[in-house]
Order: C-alpha cells, then sequence, then structure tokens
C-alpha cells in the first residue's frame, strides 16, 4: 500500500489513513512493521479500531553507529529499486495522486519484468530424471 501526501502532512497522520485503506483492501494482513517514529498512540488505534497489531523496529539500545535494522532493509531496499524508474527521481507531479500512480506503476512494471523473465536453464545434474 502506497500513500504520498504533501509535505505539510506529518508521517503519523498519514499512516492513520494507510492503515484504514491497507485494512479495507488487504483484509488478509495479520501485521504490520513500522519505524520506532510510528509508536505511540498509533500502535493502539491500529489495535482498537483496525484489529490490526503495529509492531515498531528501533535500534538496539547503546547503539552509536550504524546499525541494521532488522525488516527495515527492505523498505529501503524497495525504494533505491523506485528510484530506477526516472520518473520517480523528480517531482514533475503537481498532485499527490499522481506521483502515487507514478510509484504504483513503476512497482506493477518491476513485479512483471521479473515474472516474465525467463528461467534460466538447470545444469545437467540438476534436472529431474524420468
Amino acid at each position: 500500500m502506497i500513500t504520498v501526501t504533501p509535505a505539510d502532512t506529518t508521517d503519523r497522520d498519514a499512516a492513520r489513513e494507510l492503515h484504514w485503506r491497507l485494512r479495507l483492501t488487504q483484509p488478509q494482513i495479520t501485521q504490520v512493521w513500522a519505524d520506532s517514529a510510528y509508536a505511540g498512540q498509533l500502535v493502539n488505534w491500529a489495535d482498537d479500531r483496525l484489529r490490526l497489531p503495529l509492531r515498531t523496529v528501533s535500534r538496539p539500545r547503546g547503539a552509536k553507529d550504524f546499525v541494521i535494522l532488522p525488516r527495515r532493509w527492505k523498505v529501503e531496499r524497495t525504494i533505491g529499486w523506485l528510484m530506477n524508474a526516472r520518473r520517480n527521481v523528480r517531482d514533475y507531479e503537481r498532485l499527490p495522486q499522481h506521483s502515487e500512480a507514478h510509484v504504483n506503476w513503476s512497482l506493477i512494471t518491476l513485479v512483471t519484468r521479473r515474472l516474465a523473465r525467463k528461467r534460466r536453464a538447470l545444469p545437467q545434474s540438476h534436472q529431474k530424471v524420468q
């Protein structure tokens, strides 16, 4: 689920709308992982109103240097993939809905290319014997 908002909207405020849309369109999802910035009232709201547990990932206590956070790298990797689409590198759109459509389009293109990729031929030793 993707939501693009104006710069004056806080992530925490946008997260309520995002979670609401997520629950309506994808009821099979059982939990959501989020950055520690989303901790607090949003966690309680998501659990009470939507029955959708929101788990936050935070830095280990005492960590001073760079630390790879569990599950966070998947988000960063996906953003990197999106930036390969030239249109997403700059903000050309006037409306957030247009930016959201371009991000969705980029993800659909990425996934369909991966699904349509030809499978590499297996070495002779790995093929089934009939």
